[in-house]
């Protein structure tokens, strides 16, 4: 009984879902207070008399996995700023390797995250994914202490912190399944921005570390975050929830894949978060090295651009962050297409400055000017900014724009308006996490670009050349497909996506 009573108090209901209430009674009674066997985000009355607080503690939780999850996977470019080749024996080039491997499997487990969410639940599987990430904490920490070692352990470990890259994934996948669509674009946008702080926050800690104990300890940053993920996954076990309704059976999977993957529109936004998310990634992982070999040209001794750049490296990821959560509410009110479309022509005039800055000062002998510092500085703060933005408003158009394809098939078949619901949130989630997946090897792409840029040239400004036709080609796609189209557009839908609604219900694809 007194389990019952806990679940009522976690479920509210409102009239309207008592018939649903009665029907699951068997299976409220075989739930514990920490799996919930219905939930109907857009039921108002049920929000307001007290889902909304379940919501939101579940919205906080997922953040601190992800905010976790960013930190150690973006651990290496903190920590390759202190290994002296001197001392480690390791190149530019071996780091930005390492950069670039973290970076890759981040993005290759983003997919796989999210639908192990809807396989094994969202509490269940953040539950391992933050334990997991002990294993390349605990296994850096190892490696710093016993310099010496060759490159490929620590490639490695590198690999390991790339599982932080898929936390992202599986938040964002259990934050869509609890709001409701008005709300998506501001739950998203804290989820995405607050996680995102995960990035400037490593940064900031490996800063204070060596403020107080010098720059021969960067394995205490390993330690302290050891223990954060200990205390993160002791909190996701005792205030996360399971939704039932929201599993999948993994033998269930494979026509909800199919028809993500059939609709036109899911490759158009993995497009549009190549660039967004690509470079925010992409540009946290590098900035700090490219401020170091900036402040080296400039004259500066390696151990003095080292913490230099430390200094300033993290404001870009931070006010990347900030401005993601902005960014997902003014998508709402702005509308996400509107927003990502002026994002983007942004993107690419500032890269078009950051090519003249980097032409002029090519043709200038000897070590870089002030000035010119100083505006590298300024564009790349206004990257990241734009990129967050960016980040936000294309996450909104994922559930806008999923939500009208299930309007169309509401209009075309027997659908009840609740199974309309389940198919836009079951659809949406797993194409939040290719869209992410996929996004993420943007920041591969980054790093790739300035690494060859750097050992063909010297300098980075082929690469800035090709960051700009990306971003003019990614806003010319937002104005033809999604701006300029016509009032009361309706995705079309592919047969594959349509067959998934003939398999007897949607909610059928549900295991409970």
């Amino acid at each position: 009984m007194e389990q019952q009573m806990l679940l009522q108090r976690e479920e509210p209901l409102s009239n309207s879902g008592q018939a649903q209430h009665n029907s699951d009674t068997s299976a409220r009674r075989r739930s514990s207070s920490r799996h919930i066997s219905h939930w109907d985000a857009e039921d108002v009355a049920a929000w307001e008399a007290g889902n909304k607080v379940i919501a939101r503690r579940n919205l906080f939780w997922s953040v601190v996995t992800v905010h976790l999850g960013y930190s150690v996977w973006t651990l290496w470019p903190v920590l390759v700023l202190f290994m002296p080749q001197s001392v480690y024996g390791f190149s530019a080039g071996d780091k930005f390797m390492l950069d670039t491997v973290a970076t890759l499997v981040g993005a290759c487990t983003r997919l796989p995250y999210s639908l192990a969410t809807t396989i094994f639940g969202g509490r269940n599987w953040a539950i391992f994914s933050v334990t997991a990430l002990l294993v390349p904490t605990i296994g850096t920490l190892v490696l710093l202490t016993h310099p010496g070692l060759p490159l490929w352990p620590y490639l490695v470990c590198a690999a390991l912190t790339g599982l932080g890259g898929g936390n992202f994934a599986a938040s964002m996948s259990n934050a869509n399944a609890f709001y409701p669509h008005r709300l998506k674009g501001s739950a998203l946008g804290i989820a995405g921005g607050v996680g995102n702080l995960g990035v400037p926050t490593i940064q900031l800690v490996g800063l204070l570390i060596i403020a107080v104990f010098g720059d021969g300890k960067p394995y205490l940053v390993c330690g302290l975050y050891a223990v954060l993920l200990v205390g993160g996954a002791i909190g996701v076990t005792l205030f996360m929830n399971n939704v039932e309704q929201h599993r999948v059976k993994a033998n269930r999977l494979r026509p909800i894949i199919s028809a993500v993957v059939s609709i036109r529109d899911t490759w158009l936004l993995s497009l549009l978060y190549l660039g967004t998310f690509g470079s925010f990634i992409g540009f946290s992982f590098a900035f700090g090295q490219v401020l170091q070999t900036n402040f080296v040209a400039a004259g500066q001794s390696t151990a003095q651009a080292a913490v230099h750049a430390a200094e300033l490296a993290f404001l870009g990821p931070l006010l990347a962050a900030l401005a993601r959560v902005y960014g997902g509410r003014l998508a709402d009110r702005l509308g996400g297409s509107r927003l990502t479309l002026a994002v983007f022509v942004a993107m690419a005039l500032v890269a078009g400055l950051l090519i003249g800055a980097g032409s002029l000062e090519d043709r200038h002998a000897g070590p870089m000017r002030g000035a010119s510092m100083a505006g590298y500085f300024v564009c790349f703060i206004a990257l990241f900014i734009l990129s967050g933005l960016g980040n936000g408003s294309v996450y909104k158009m994922i559930p806008t724009i999923f939500e009208a394809c299930s309007r169309e098939l509401h209009l075309g078949s027997d659908l009840s308006e609740a199974e309309r619901r389940d198919w836009s949130r079951l659809i949406s989630g797993v194409a939040i996490g290719l869209v992410a997946s996929l996004g993420a090897f943007g920041g591969v792409g980054i790093n790739l670009a300035l690494r060859e840029s750097y050992v063909a040239t010297g300098a980075a400004t082929d690469a800035f050349w090709i960051f700009m036709l990306f971003y003019a080609g990614a806003a010319a796609l937002t104005w033809k497909v999604y701006v300029r189209r016509p009032v009361g557009y309706i995705p079309a839908l592919p047969p594959a996506a349509v067959e998934l609604v003939a398999q007897p219900a949607v909610v059928e694809l549900v295991g409970r």
